[in-house]
């Protein structure tokens, strides 16, 4: 309980630190000797003393010390180790807590020969015996060594030199050097032990039987009295011989390899278990694990299937993609008797990890339409993955930081120690995609990559999330269309999946600058889009011509703004009289307009003439063609009755040599005749012309538009008009009778008043004597009107431009 726990096992002590109390904390662990000092550990010390710290399942971590490490203390079988563990939050180790803990275990009896592998050292010891002849050795000087061998210690019994046996030569080290290059040496009242790292200079491999193994020939010499004594220290650790097929872990021990029989004649089992985790199995246990373990002639074979109790998988990580390895601790514990040593105990441990295998990870959408919620499950994890971040539209986000962009992480865990990441994100959240599908239906997609974390190894990995639901609540935008005699107007009323979709006509995308190439008005104020289009352009289709009406059809399609895929079509059709393409003008001048019907698109309008086919249009278009001609001229017709006269001409199509018209628009203009005199016809010079007063009734009409164009007037039910100080006023006067193409209206006087009343006071002139007033601050401007379709006499109409004033008097407002 508590932050540590320690276990003893055999020749070694087992302290294991809790992961739920140390996890993402900075640790230091420090040996302390029997004087106090605190020896901080590595893994160049931890090799050379004894000591090993593994991670264990997961997060765990595991300090494991051997009997005779360098500052255990030995008393009587007794061995004791006291470790010192610094925790911080911060890697400077800053305001660390400390925990000291000291453990004692019991171990023996002692084998003349122990061999101990670990995972980062091997270890022999041997029982130092000294023959009777010279226990029985009487001294008479006391010694001194230090005269002979300088390098000697002075104490009764201490090691002096080791040689290592190479294949090439024999090399000797003191015990000095020996300890500078790595090496572990110690002696107690009965034993001498050497401690080799792995990676130590003379240590070589050596196959036996297949299976490779880590060894190092040597032989110890050291002093008791006046004798130089010699023990054969040699150590050798199996590296492989572990082997993956049919899902089972096969791990196989040679017995008696050369390097530790030398020398010996003779050979017999005295004990061969194993375990986990240095714990031994009994027949029974490993049966029900399913593990096999055979003691064969010449090998020690275990069989442990992949997955089985005892082990744990890891997550691991192999080119950015997640897997799995399976890991199981396991130990050899083989003893044997020979004519050199009697018993010698030789401890492996050893721990085995699967090659990687690649590992899905399932995604779950889980949405909650409820709360309009969007929640994704991510997982299962081993415990030991941790989430770190969130990618959210290209910016990566810390997961405490992640509220604050709409997403909410919970981790779930399991009974099994396993774990999973449920991401919460609304429907409406900004980084969840939008888009149409069919009908009602919207999908709604959420992109957003996850960055893991594997402990205790740092590899770091990352899950593409891509989630999406498909949701009821798509609201497609509507049309309604209407006409007012000129034109045709489609108002289509926003939805909630076309915020991002265009109005086309056919392939032509209608934008503000195109409307206003062709005099169309087009507004959108984010709740509507309005399309207002004239009778005769260039995009309305005709069909159903009669000498009573036409049907003129204007047809819209939304498109998707990045596939421009089709998406909605609307369309407003309304029936306008024949009368709206013909002008009769009294001066005896016709303007007619020939449209082209649907189902004629290969004709050429420029191409259309009247009856005298040198008469051709003076205005095309695509679908238009207008003619402007004297009733006298162009082939025209006449017929005569007593109370009218009319003109009659065609306006025809005829394909490249061929005399037969394929398009025929027949039209007439008819005047009355109220009375009929002799003229007498006498030549003579034309009389200057003059202007003479007169006296009738004129019709007049005053209004104010919209915008420059002129196109849109306000209408009643729109005033008063609210406009801000310096805003233009686009007003124009039109003369509506008499219909006299000899008449020029010209405007003399203007004011402006602060009532309704035109002669009230106060009066501000906008022009004086038909020209601007000198004296405003914003000079009045004149628009020149030019003929249209609703303009037949230009001539009739005024238009000038006013800049929106108020009344003031000294510095304040006049009010009526």
């Amino acid at each position: 309980t508590g932050p540590m726990s320690l276990e003893c096992l055999g020749n070694l002590l087992r302290i294991t630190l809790s992961a739920e109390y140390f996890e993402n904390k900075y640790l230091s662990l420090f040996v302390i000797d029997h004087s106090g000092t605190a020896w901080e550990l590595d893994e160049a010390m931890a090799a050379q003393c004894g000591y090993a710290v593994t991670y264990t399942t997961w997060r765990s971590i595991e300090f494991r010390a051997s009997a005779l490490s360098c500052h255990s203390h030995l008393e009587k079988d007794v061995f004791t180790v006291t470790i010192q563990i610094k925790a911080s939050h911060t890697p400077d180790m800053s305001n660390a807590t400390t925990h000291l803990k000291s453990a004692s275990c019991h171990y023996g009896p002692w084998s003349p020969r122990e061999l101990v592998c670990e995972s980062n050292y091997m270890e022999v010891s041997v029982r130092r015996e000294i023959p009777q002849t010279i226990k029985d050795f009487i001294q008479d000087e006391p010694e001194d060594w230090t005269l002979v061998f300088p390098e000697a210690k002075a104490e009764e019994a201490s090691i002096w030199q080791i040689v290592f046996h190479q294949p090439e030569e024999k090399r000797a080290l003191l015990v000095s050097n020996a300890w500078s290059a790595g090496y572990g040496l110690n002696t107690t009242g009965s034993r001498v032990l050497l401690r080799v790292p792995y990676t130590a200079a003379q240590v070589q491999l050596v196959e036996d039987q297949g299976i490779t193994f880590s060894v190092l020939r040597s032989s110890t010499l050291y002093k008791y009295q006046w004798v130089i004594l010699m023990l054969d220290t040699a150590v050798a650790c199996p590296v492989d011989g572990v082997d993956y097929t049919n899902k089972t872990i096969t791990w196989t021990v040679p017995k008696y390899i050369p390097p530790l029989s030398a020398g010996v004649t003779s050979f017999k089992d005295v004990l061969v278990e194993a375990g986990v985790d240095r714990h031994k199995l009994s027949a029974k246990e490993m049966a029900s694990r399913k593990y096999v373990l055979l003691n064969e002639l010449k090998a020690i074979t275990m069989k442990i299937p992949i997955g089985a109790e005892g082990g744990y998988y890891k997550t691991s990580v192999s080119n950015g993609q997640l897997g799995v390895k399976y890991t199981i601790n396991l130990f050899l514990e083989h003893q044997w008797e020979d004519n050199k040593w009697r018993l010698t105990k030789h401890i492996i441990i050893k721990e085995i990890e699967t090659p990687f295998q690649q590992a899905e990870v399932a995604i779950t959408n889980n949405l909650n339409l409820s709360v309009r919620l969007m929640n994704v499950t991510v997982g299962t994890f081993l415990p030991d993955v941790e989430l770190v971040n969130l990618t959210i539209e290209g910016v990566a986000v810390a997961v405490p930081e992640a509220v604050q962009h709409g997403y909410l992480i919970h981790r779930t865990r399991y009974a099994n120690g396993s774990k999973a990441y449920v991401i919460e994100v609304p429907l409406d959240a900004p980084s969840v995609k939008k888009e149409y599908m069919r009908e009602d239906m919207r999908a709604y997609t959420l992109n957003v990559t996850l960055t893991f974390i594997t402990y205790p190894s740092i590899e770091a990995f990352v899950i593409p999330v891509t989630v999406l639901s498909a949701v009821k609540d798509a609201v497609l935008p509507s049309g309604r269309g209407f006409c007012d005699g000129r034109n045709l107007h489609l108002i289509i009323t926003h939805g909630n999946v076309d915020q991002n979709w265009l109005p086309f006509i056919s392939d032509w995308h209608l934008t503000q600058e195109a409307a206003q190439k062709y005099n169309y008005i087009l507004r959108d104020n984010g709740t509507h889009l309005a399309i207002s289009v004239p009778f005769l352009s260039p995009h309305v289709s005709y069909e159903g011509f009669h000498t009573s009406a036409i049907k003129a059809s204007f047809y819209l399609t939304l498109k998707d703004g990045i596939t421009l895929a089709q998406r909605r079509d609307f369309s407003v059709s309304c029936i306008f009289s024949p009368s709206e393409l013909i002008q009769c003008l009294p001066n005896g001048t016709v303007i007619i307009t020939a449209i082209k019907l649907v189902g004629g698109e290969d004709l050429d309008t420029a191409l259309l003439v009247l009856r005298d086919r040198q008469c051709k249009p003076s205005l095309v278009t695509e679908k238009t063609a207008t003619f402007k001609f004297n009733v006298n001229t162009c082939g025209t017709s006449r017929k005569f009755n007593s109370t009218t006269m009319t003109y009659e001409n065609e306006v025809l199509y005829f394909r490249p040599g061929n005399d037969t018209p394929i398009y025929q628009l027949k039209f007439l203009c008819s005047y009355a005749v109220k009375q009929t005199a002799d003229v007498q016809y006498e030549s003579k010079k034309n009389p200057p012309p003059s202007i003479k007063p007169g006296f009738g009734c004129l019709a007049l009409s005053l209004k104010l538009f919209k915008e420059k164009s002129y196109s849109e007037p306000y209408q009643e039910s729109e005033y008063p008009v609210v406009k801000y100080l310096r805003e233009a006023l686009y007003f124009e006067v039109e003369l509506l009778q008499p219909k006299d193409a000899r008449l020029d209206l010209n405007l003399d006087d203007c004011w402006a008043t602060n009532s309704q009343s035109q002669d009230s006071l106060p009066q501000w002139h906008i022009l004086i004597h038909g020209c601007e007033n000198n004296k405003d601050s914003y000079r009045t401007v004149f628009h020149k009107v030019n003929y249209s379709l609703r303009v037949k006499f230009p001539q009739h109409l005024k238009r000038f431009e006013v800049r929106m004033f108020s009344f003031v008097q000294d510095t304040s407002l006049l009010q009526e």
